[in-house]
């Protein structure tokens, strides 16, 4: 089917990058467990390693299962193209892989996820980059730290753990005047609440791990590209603008155009990092997002419901779900996540670290793991487990402090869940 733009989200989610097998008439995208492919003469593989050609060669690179999803990812977030990778980790690497260099730096948002500040903070000084973190709230910080070496700024529509929503048009004036990519997590709010694209991002990256597969079975990544970036426009991206060595003297930006970093991505990150991946992770991921817009649509509607009554309950300080008329975000999620924001935020428990540990082994529905996004609810204390790596400034800045929990609000009976943590929380606090 078409990525017809006239199609509702709900068709789409179904649809985009699925057509029924040539091969068998196989209505469900088959899971091709192969890792080579016949090249039909000696002429027609060499097209395909001149990228003259678009075909499939060997699924480090390309693989039929995970083109759909590829394509079923960019579809919805109105994307040109996308590049499916091992994990969201992964995924981040991929892309700034072809913008950054030794001696370049991203300008990072303060509230991330534990293990990207990990991540950007350590690990890729091993590539001789590095990261400058910036409350994204404070708009003027974020200009401020830009300069001349930087290739990206990078930031989540909907922050984790806090459920944070930034203001994306803002942050994308800034990056455009700066001439530089800016890249969105959407893993938490997914294409459902939030469309970056719209916003003017450059780059979305997911983790499709967590709401997109929604079922907690397997590990994936995503990078879609816009398509609307010009990287020839000046110096800062040779490779994506200068000739490539590997091929011949190829430019990217002057060949693909607007799939220049989807190719790039393929023909080069995958090539030669290996974050592939699989065509079973992928069939999964397809099959989770047939229903993302029901499961998101219960989401929200029970982490109203329950932020609301934690809000109201006396032995919490406070709940930071954006959704609350309390939270400082509320006038931002109609314009940024007009169907809801979203089924992340944390709550402080009076009693603090202490009392965190007792509610979370109280709980008997909330499962206690390192993950998000699944049809379960789901809790853990950040500061002990997801951002135990962080110093307690980056802690209390990324909203992860010793007395506070994250909830991952799934779909089940909402009144179920309120029980649950009603009788958790009195045993915590007593």
């Amino acid at each position: 089917m078409s990525a017809d733009p006239t199609y509702g989200f709900d068709t789409l989610q179904i649809h985009a990058g699925a057509r029924p097998d040539p091969a068998t008439g196989a209505r469900q995208v088959p899971i091709y467990q192969t890792t080579a492919y016949v090249f039909r003469d000696a002429d027609h593989a060499a097209a395909l390693f001149n990228l003259q050609e678009v075909g499939y060669i060997y699924s480090r690179l390309t693989n039929p299962t995970v083109a759909a999803l590829q394509e079923r990812i960019a579809t919805l977030e109105g994307g040109t193209g996308a590049v499916c990778c091992s994990s969201g980790h992964a995924a981040q690497i991929m892309a700034l892989f072809p913008l950054m260099g030794p001696g370049m730096n991203v300008v990072a948002s303060s509230r991330l996820y534990g293990g990207t500040v990990t991540q950007f903070s350590q690990t890729i000084k091993r590539f001789g980059w590095s990261a400058t973190f910036v409350d994204f709230d404070d708009h003027d910080a974020v200009k401020a730290a830009i300069d001349d070496n930087t290739r990206a700024v990078f930031c989540e529509a909907i922050a984790n753990p806090g459920g944070h929503i930034t203001d994306l048009d803002a942050i994308s004036a800034i990056t455009d005047n700066a001439g530089i990519p800016l890249i969105v997590d959407n893993t938490s709010a997914t294409p459902y609440l939030c469309r970056p694209i719209e916003h003017g991002a450059t780059l979305v990256v997911h983790s499709t791990t967590k709401y997109l597969t929604g079922n907690g079975t397997v590990t994936g990544g995503c990078v879609v590209d816009s398509g609307k970036f010009d990287w020839a426009a000046n110096d800062k991206f040779p490779s994506l603008s200068e000739p490539e060595p590997a091929y011949h003297g190829l430019k990217f930006a002057e060949t693909f155009g607007p799939l220049a970093f989807t190719f790039h991505s393929i023909a080069i990150g995958l090539r030669d990092l290996g974050m592939t991946m699989n065509p079973q992770a992928a069939h999964y991921t397809l099959m989770g997002i047939e229903t993302l817009s029901l499961r998101m649509e219960r989401h929200v509607e029970n982490a109203m419901k329950v932020a609301k009554w934690l809000e109201d309950d006396p032995r919490t300080d406070y709940v930071t779900y954006a959704g609350l008329d309390s939270s400082p975000y509320s006038k931002l999620v109609p314009k940024i996540c007009p169907k809801g924001a979203g089924a992340l935020f944390t709550v402080a428990v009076k009693g603090g670290y202490d009392s965190c540990v007792k509610l979370v082994d109280s709980l008997e529905i909330f499962s206690h793991v390192a993950n998000l996004g699944d049809t379960r609810s789901l809790i853990i204390h950040s500061a002990s487990t997801t951002h135990r790596q962080l110093t307690a400034e980056q802690q209390e800045a990324a909203g992860a402090g010793p007395g506070i929990v994250r909830l991952s609000i799934g779909i089940e009976d909402a009144d179920d869940l309120i029980a649950d943590l009603d009788q958790a929380l009195a045993k915590a606090t007593a």
